[in-house]
């Protein structure tokens, strides 16, 4: 067995790696940019060596700054995480080059399944179900047309090199076919040096269902189970969980066979995972196979008890599996919820600065420790409050991972747990995250790939939110501020006939937009528990909370309940189930008075380019005088591996420019105005 590792990566992942190493013995190295000066991972590690700037190009993804780290600490193993250099053919022979063990699969096995057109040739002489299409590469438009026509539209076409939705587009007839040819290519080549592309029969209303392979360098190949990741948002997964509510056991075994049957063709010597498309009839189709450790990982970990970044550091020690097939059971159910640095009321726009707050919930259970009988909540991450989200990677804050005992009590789990994930300094996924859990469909098991695409077409919006019981937020604001008030009236020294005195009546104004408020009577009483009435419905409170705090735990009606509350000024901003909303509690006199408040419209800035979000402003695309048309391009910022391409809302002419080519900008930072 290794003495010490280097973990050839960032983030979460590393801060993974390094917690399974140190269970068993083995010293760990880490790597860090210039960004990541202070990051967690670098404080985790033994060891950890600066390996360049911040961005990844001249960093995580230069091949020989690591390898001479590595040489420099005397580290036998390179454990590459995902992303990055994982999947890197090259990466994996120069690290065996160098006498030092390449902790995945041999680079041969990289090879063979890291060019789609060779890998999906491969499968279908290892008899794996494939999806009808042609499997060269294509030369032309016309040729793209034609073999549309041939298979049946509609029809999907792929960059052989591509991944994480680029290089890709569906289409539904000739014209299309010919458009998504010539759009695949060029962003191929753009993106990964290989405009080569293929086409392949496009299932509707699919379910991506992809299987966890384990082998070892005696021949031994296992499956771990199925993972199901449907829940896509621009074909990047966002919830993920195991096993599938949707295929039957028959369809899993074979599942499972098939990718066992395609790991031996390759010779495949450690974790890894085989992706099928899943289409209604429970017809499953070959993908791809990800040769490394996937980042949803840990749902497998939750059902099997089996830890797979364990599993790859013994395989690559060389040591045999310590169990068969028929020793790997599946308890309960897991999900994993990704916590990323975006806005969805925004459309998703990256947010990136330093988090303010950062309180997870209580974690109950651990990677790289064995799994609770009664289920709990885990949090794989690589941040801590204080610390920054940088623009140069990718905008994953923190994995969210709770277990059950069946479907029901881990979608349980997992709402509380995202109530009480406190986020402040940055926005976060976790209001859509929670949206998401609560969605009938979603809970029903009744999704496919299209999923939010069909139900958040524009992001998440107030009214998308189905929440079970709104007035709940109404009646926890009304006892948060009766809370306010006993402390108020509790207060010496106050003035004989002017003591704060408590009413039971109250209006609970709830923010509407342009000042379209509604204004909720509510009645309050504290007799033991605080007694709010709204709507005729009484709702028993018992808080656990303290003032200036923001995470609210406690029961309702009996019921325990996890919610956030904070106090700005005389509004309180109250979030559950992904409902968020801001309230003003007031006497019946002073709802009166705010009806006939006149609104105050916020500064009309239609002639200005603001910034949506903080990032680098890589292009600004016209110049003062220029006449502009809408939806023409004007500017370009790159934040966190995205490009964001700013349009014009409608016709103009350019007056100023107000910001610079590589300036770093703020969020509604001003970039242009207009005449």
């Amino acid at each position: 067995m290794f003495t010490k590792i280097l973990i050839a990566n960032r983030g979460e992942i590393a801060c993974r790696v390094v917690q399974t190493a140190r269970r068993m013995g083995i010293a760990t190295v880490a790597v860090y940019s210039e960004a990541d000066r202070e990051a967690r991972h670098v404080a985790l590690a033994d060891e950890a060596v600066f390996i360049g700037p911040a961005p990844s190009r001249e960093s995580y993804l230069v091949a020989d700054a690591i390898l001479a780290a590595a040489r420099a600490t005397g580290a036998q193993a390179i454990h590459p995480g995902y992303g990055f250099l994982s999947e890197n053919e090259e990466f994996a022979r120069r690290v065996e080059e160098e006498g030092l063990v390449f902790i995945g699969p041999k680079h041969a096995s990289i090879a063979a399944m890291g060019d789609k057109i060779a890998s999906k040739k491969l499968a279908a002489q290892a008899c794996v179900n494939t999806i009808p299409g042609w499997n060269d590469a294509i030369d032309s438009a016309e040729h793209a047309v034609q073999i549309a026509r041939e298979i049946g539209y509609p029809v999907m076409i792929k960059a052989s090199a591509g991944g994480g939705g680029k290089g890709l587009r569906v289409a539904a007839d000739d014209q299309e076919a010919a458009a998504g040819y010539a759009s695949c290519r060029h962003e191929a080549l753009a993106s990964f040096g290989d405009d080569r592309v293929f086409i392949e029969k496009f299932i509707e209303n699919p379910r991506h269902i992809e299987i966890q392979v384990l082998g070892d360098a005696h021949g031994s190949v296992v499956y771990l189970w199925e993972r199901e990741c449907s829940i896509q948002r621009r074909h990047q997964k966002v919830i993920e969980e195991a096993p599938s509510p949707f295929i039957s056991d028959a369809t899993r075994r074979a599942m499972g066979e098939q990718a066992v049957a395609l790991a031996r063709a390759v010779n495949y010597q450690s974790a890894g995972t085989v992706e099928f498309v899943v289409g209604r009839d429970q017809g499953f189709y070959f993908l791809e196979m990800n040769t490394r450790l996937q980042v949803e990982h840990p749902v497998t970990e939750c059902i099997t008890g089996i830890d797979l970044v364990e599993q790859m550091i013994r395989v690559a020690a060389g040591e045999r599996l310590a169990f068969t097939q028929d020793g790997i059971h599946r308890r309960g159910w897991a999900i994993e919820c990704r916590i990323n640095a975006e806005d969805p009321l925004r459309g998703f726009l990256p947010s990136t600065g330093r988090l303010v707050r950062f309180w997870p919930p209580e974690q109950t259970m651990q990677a790289a420790q064995p799994m609770p009988a009664g289920g709990g909540v885990r949090v794989d991450t690589g941040v801590t409050e204080g610390g920054e989200i940088p623009v140069f990677y990718d905008s994953m804050i923190a994995k969210l991972i709770v277990h059950g005992a069946d479907r029901m009590d881990a979608i349980r789990r997992m709402r509380d747990a995202l109530n009480g994930f406190v986020i402040r300094g940055i926005a976060s996924n976790i209001p859509f995250q929670a949206a998401l859990l609560a969605h009938p469909a979603f809970v029903a098991g009744d999704f496919d790939t299209g999923f939010i695409a069909r139900h958040y077409p524009h992001g998440l919006r107030p009214a998308d939110v189905q929440h079970d019981d709104p007035d709940f937020l109404v009646a926890l604001a009304a006892g948060i501020y009766r809370r306010y008030r006993d402390r108020a009236a509790g207060i010496t020294g106050q003035m004989a006939g002017h003591a704060v005195r408590i009413g039971h009546d109250f209006v609970v104004v709830v923010k509407g937009e342009g000042g379209a408020h509604r204004h909720v009577p509510v009645q309050v009483e504290v007799n033991g528990a605080t007694h709010v009435t709204v709507n005729g419905k009484r709702y028993a409170l018992i808080k656990e909370w303290s003032f200036g705090t923001i995470r609210v735990t406690g029961t309702c009606n009996g019921r325990p309940f996890t919610a956030q509350v904070e106090r700005d000024g005389l509004w309180y901003r109250i979030q559950h189930d992904g409902l968020r909303i801001e309230t003003m509690v007031l006497s019946a006199r002073a709802s009166e008075l705010l009806r006939v408040m006149p609104f105050k419209p916020p500064a009309d800035m239609s002639k200005f380019l603001l910034s949506p979000m903080p990032g680098l402003l890589v292009d600004v695309a016209v110049e003062p005088g220029a006449a502009v048309q809408a939806g023409q391009r004007l500017a370009v910022i790159e934040a966190m591996k995205m490009e964001n391409i700013l349009t014009a809302a409608q016709d103009g002419v350019v007056k100023e420019v107000l910001a610079r080519k590589g300036e770093s900008l703020a969020v509604d930072q001003i970039i242009l105005s207009f005449a």
